[in-house]
């Protein structure tokens, strides 16, 4: 066995370790879902960290800034904006009832299941999206560790993923996640200064990079409504990501909130700026690259010694690994408690539904492989497809959930035209609209619009939908 296949053996034993003892500790709906609402601050950072940090961190922004520079590093900016909004504006009355899902919230407040059903829906499919470029990146890995077939290494890089998250929830995902974050925070601090000693320092660095790329530091190689939109679209959809936002459910109180999201913010930009000088080496180093998600790989395989080299393999797949369980969760949850649970059999067992739990989640993770082996899902650079992810998470969840708890007067038929048409007009932007501009803006413009129009033309929402969140009290008991 290589070095580097031996290290990642070692990684995969500890994740299954973890999951095994998630799986003990679990004795509850409330346990898999949101981890029993008790995360500490560490914790709670850590697994909001680590959910952020995803195959979009270390392969798709070390590709789009090999491809357009140093400009896209701006959108780094939105990231704190995001946090800090959710803590401080979203985050006091969002928690005060809590729920195991984000459509479960959705029903509480806009008082009806089928708007609970159609949040579900929106989760599954966005979620499909993002999963299968994770998933093509895990093969990528896998392919160049263990030299298997693309379509293999996906198929084991999910297996893997199944295994621990099926067994344990989120017990199991945010204990995986803070482990994970601690392999990607020492992939990336081994890796920058090894990479910048082939450069003659950061000295050397600056010099060499502009003569390779000589518009890596300006504003031109993207266009600047495309930046500023990506911008956009990132602060949009980290305040309403459904991933994200089920961490508040998932944290005491909202004291570990505010530490932990001040935890998250602190490793998320550390891990952005290492990875930024790690692009620009890249660039020096493998100047003809085809696509800029090689990047990071050529890093880690040609430039780090082969046991250092693995760990930065290691770290790029804790990054993709802590993402996506955190989305089966996501879509698992709508899966099982959102729609089978709610629509289908209400008055299933407690063992019934722990049973029906775990096969939620083994089936949203297992139609992303199947359409990619199946050819459906081919895609462009990493980033891409997660942008597409965020601007549909923000267009159906940015104004619902946010407008949901600050404005009394948002009703039910407002939210649910406020989802399908956001939705709706990001795939459409998507499909026919501007490359210059990240359907965020155009899909959360309309589906705010619809959300205020049509609110104030429907009959305002019962007092019983309003008191949990506008009332004197409320209650944090997670309900089903």
């Amino acid at each position: 066995m290589t070095t580097q296949a031996a290290i990642f053996v070692g990684y995969f034993l500890v994740v299954f370790a973890i999951g095994w003892v998630a799986l003990r500790a679990t004795r509850t709906e409330a346990d898999y879902w949101i981890a029993g609402g008790e995360l500490g601050w560490f914790t709670g950072g850590a697994t909001l960290a680590a959910t952020h940090t995803s195959a979009g961190t270390f392969v798709g922004t070390i590709g789009v800034m090999y491809t357009a520079g140093w400009s896209f590093g701006w959108v780094l900016l939105s990231i704190p904006l995001a946090y800090w909004f959710m803590a401080a504006v979203l985050a006091p009355r969002f928690t005060r009832q809590r729920e195991l899902t984000l459509p479960a919230f959705m029903e509480t407040r806009y008082y009806g299941k089928g708007i609970r059903g159609l949040a579900a829906v929106i989760v599954l499919v966005a979620t499909v999206v993002y999963v299968q470029a994770q998933i093509v990146a895990g093969g990528l890995i896998a392919n160049l560790v263990f030299g298997v077939p693309l379509q293999t290494g996906m198929i084991v890089f999910t297996a893997v993923l199944l295994v621990y998250t099926v067994a344990g929830g989120m017990m199991a995902v945010v204990y995986t996640d803070a482990f994970q974050l601690v392999v990607m925070a020492l992939g990336a601090i081994l890796a920058v200064p090894l990479a910048l000693r082939q450069l003659d320092g950061a000295g050397g660095l600056l010099s060499l990079v502009e003569s390779a790329h000589p518009l890596v530091f300006s504003w031109e190689a993207m266009p600047a409504s495309l930046l500023l939109t990506m911008g956009l679209s990132f602060f949009l959809g980290g305040i309403a990501t459904p991933e994200k936002v089920i961490r508040l459910y998932a944290m005491k109180d909202m004291a570990t909130i505010r530490r932990g999201v001040l935890f998250a913010i602190v490793m998320i930009l550390a891990m952005n700026l290492l990875v930024f000088v790690l692009a620009l080496a890249a660039i020096v180093l493998f100047p003809q690259l085809p696509t800029g998600d090689l990047a990071m790989p050529m890093v880690a395989t040609a430039v780090l010694p082969a046991t250092l080299g693995a760990v930065m393999l290691a770290a790029v797949t804790a990054a993709m690994m802590s993402t996506v369980d955190s989305l089966l969760i996501v879509a698992g949850s709508a899966l099982s408690v959102d729609l089978y649970q709610n629509l289908v059999n209400p008055e299933a067992s407690p063992a019934t539904r722990r049973r029906v739990d775990r096969i939620g989640v083994l089936i949203v993770g297992t139609v992303p492989v199947l359409l990619l082996l199946s050819g459906v899902g081919e895609g462009e650079l990493v980033q891409f497809i997660v942008l597409l992810f965020t601007a549909l998470m923000a267009a159906a969840f940015a104004p619902t959930v946010v407008g949901g708890v600050l404005w009394r007067r948002a009703t039910k038929e407002g939210a649910a035209s406020a989802m399908i048409g956001g939705v709706a007009t990001t795939f459409a932007w998507e499909a026919w609209g501007s490359a210059a501009i990240e359907p965020a803006l155009p899909g959360v413009a309309v589906s705010l619009l619809l959300f205020i129009g049509v609110s104030l033309v429907t009959p305002p929402p019962p007092r019983e939908a309003l008191e949990p969140y506008f009332g004197p009290s409320a209650t944090r008991a997670p309900r089903p």
